[in-house]
């Protein structure tokens, strides 16, 4: 568990997105078979689908609210609309995954146009269920002022990775000399 924060910490995602918490939830997030870990890479052509999102919490009363956000739109450098809320479902029962939710904000694949993207993972857990309204815009989107409105604490578990624009795709190409 701690290396899982440090590696959180290492990423920015502690600092950029979130503040620093205490994992109390198995999350696991995978892409067709390849499961995400922090910081591990992958293309935009693998994450056009949403993901299989499994939650391991063993309070079978309790629910939950996935966020997923790009705190790196629209370029690492100058990410003048972080966080791009790429996701949102909320009252999703424990021991499921988010089928079993509330779709507030459908997902939107990655496409990040210049430099590496961070694509963070947040699981909050709900008081109960409650209604969440949809925001009215996808950038700017704040997960820390997000779980203050609906108060939902602090994460309960949370999980990244990188994706860049993929080569081929347009862009400037080098001569050969």
């Amino acid at each position: 568990m701690q290396r899982e924060r440090d590696s959180l910490v290492v990423g920015r995602v502690i600092g950029d997105v979130l503040d620093p918490f205490n994992r109390k939830v198995p999350l696991r997030v995978t892409y067709n078979s390849r499961e995400v870990a922090n910081g591990y890479e992958f293309k935009p052509s693998a994450v056009v689908h949403q993901p299989r999102v499994e939650i391991g919490s063993t309070d079978l009363r309790s629910f939950f609210t996935l966020v997923m956000v790009d705190p790196d739109a629209p370029s690492p450098s100058n990410p003048t609309v972080r966080e791009y809320l790429n996701w949102l479902v909320t009252d999703i029962p424990a021991i499921t995954g988010v089928t079993h939710g509330h779709e507030v904000m459908h997902y939107e694949s990655p496409k990040p146009s210049l430099g590496i993207h961070r694509f963070v993972f947040v699981l909050f857990q709900q008081q109960g269920r409650q209604t969440v309204d949809a925001p009215g815009w996808r950038e700017n989107f704040c997960t820390r002022d997000f779980a203050e409105l609906y108060n939902l604490g602090s994460p309960v578990a949370a999980v990244y990775f990188n994706c860049q624009r993929e080569s081929g795709s347009g862009g400037r190409r080098m001569q050969r000399t």
